[in-house]
């Protein structure tokens, strides 16, 4: 591509998303909504003003590398690990529901055993993105919160990696049995070598020149990409790369300076996330996926946050906390599009039943969202009073 028409996409990108963010801030809307809708607008089926969208989510997905980092920086394993045990308690619970939802939907629409089962499988995960990007990161609101859900979207996280390994080993790609147990090899080694040199070599660079802004805004970056690339060269994913990075380093004083030092960047790919969701849906999937994904959709949001809240309840949570968690919690996952992308290529999953996927998310992400930023403290609310970062 030439670099003119690059600069033209950035440039309809987003000043179409700061007009549309006017508006929307104007009519009191979500501005991930904003960001959706715009790129449906613009995107290759609508007004086509925008139609690589393929680069822009390869573009997009420095968005969610740079998001799962910042979360590593704001957990210290020491806070953690304790709450592993009851997030897994809750994960399990509520992915074999929702699946079970997902399931019963798209059977009864007259999918095949196996589609109907995939459905259900992507319909069990909660979105990572959403699920940090609405969360508030300052002490103004409380981190016992952001320690919950973390917990929870990370067991998520590790589950849709191993269903994507089934997914590739279930088309031919690989054996299930040598999948899982090089994930389970890879990560332990992976989290030994970031720790040692982090211990040993990061973190007496930063110290040793902690006066230069600019060289720890560079470093950062180099850490963040290179433990991504060494993660996904040793099959795990760069989002779970990411975030080791950031973990290894939460425990430090130079994590929330970093941490501050990445935000803008962050929300610049995270844009571009958001209007790449919209570009890719296609309306002619509306005659064949519709009516399942609103069946999906409908049952999903009214069913997450109210399991959500009741196990984390069981598990001694406040009520509030509980309430407001299952809410954070109520959409359906961007993993669940990887699954959808990854079984059709596979050959395991059809086409209306990735549709289904698709719009389902698309949905619940629109719905979810817009309650949230209206009722729960965000870095992007409307109202000054809910409007945290």
């Amino acid at each position: 591509m030439h670099a003119d028409n690059l600069v033209f996409l950035i440039f309809v990108i987003f000043t179409g998303a700061a007009v549309l963010a006017t508006v929307a801030l104007y009519a009191r809307q979500s501005l991930i909504v904003a960001y959706i809708l715009l790129g449906a607008l613009l995107g290759p089926h609508a007004l086509g003003l925008v139609e690589q969208v393929a680069l822009i989510e390869r573009i997009a997905d420095f968005g969610i590398i740079f998001l799962l980092f910042l979360l590593g920086l704001d957990l210290d394993p020491q806070r953690l690990l304790p709450r592993l045990g009851q997030a897994l308690h809750v994960t399990l619970l509520s992915g074999l529901a929702f699946a079970g939802v997902g399931f019963a939907v798209a059977a009864g629409f007259g999918l095949g055993w196996r589609d109907a089962l995939l459905v259900g499988v992507a319909m069990s995960f909660s979105s990572t993105i959403l699920g940090l990007k609405l969360l508030p990161t300052t002490v103004l609101h409380h981190k016992h919160m952001g320690e919950v859900i973390i917990s929870i979207l990370l067991l998520q996280d590790i589950l849709a990696i191993v269903v994507l390994i089934v997914l590739q080993a279930a088309g031919g790609t690989g054996h299930v049995g040598s999948g899982l147990l090089r994930t389970a090899v890879a990560l332990p080694a992976v989290v030994l070598l970031a720790v040692l040199a982090e211990r040993y070599l990061l973190y007496r660079l930063l110290v040793r020149f902690d006066t230069i802004r600019e060289y720890i805004f560079l470093v950062a970056i180099g850490w963040c990409l290179g433990l991504a690339h060494l993660a996904a060269a040793a099959g795990l994913s760069h989002e779970v790369g990411a975030f080791i990075a950031g973990v290894a380093l939460a425990r430090r004083p130079i994590a929330l300076y970093i941490t501050d030092s990445l935000k803008p960047l962050r929300d610049f790919f995270l844009i571009l996330f958001f209007f790449a969701l919209g570009a890719a849906f296609d309306p002619a999937a509306l005659d064949r996926a519709l009516w399942p994904a609103l069946a999906a959709g409908g049952a999903l949001l009214v069913l997450k946050p109210w399991l959500f809240s009741h196990l984390l309840r069981r598990v001694h949570e406040e009520a509030a906390l509980a309430r407001e968690a299952g809410v954070r919690l109520g959409q359906v996952s961007e993993f669940s599009l990887l699954v959808a992308l990854v079984g059709v290529q596979a050959g395991v999953l059809g086409q209306t039943a990735a549709e289904i996927i698709q719009l389902t998310v698309l949905a619940t992400f629109v719905v979810s969202s817009y309650y949230i930023v209206m009722r729960y403290p965000t870095p992007i609310a409307v109202s000054d009073r809910l409007r945290r970062d």
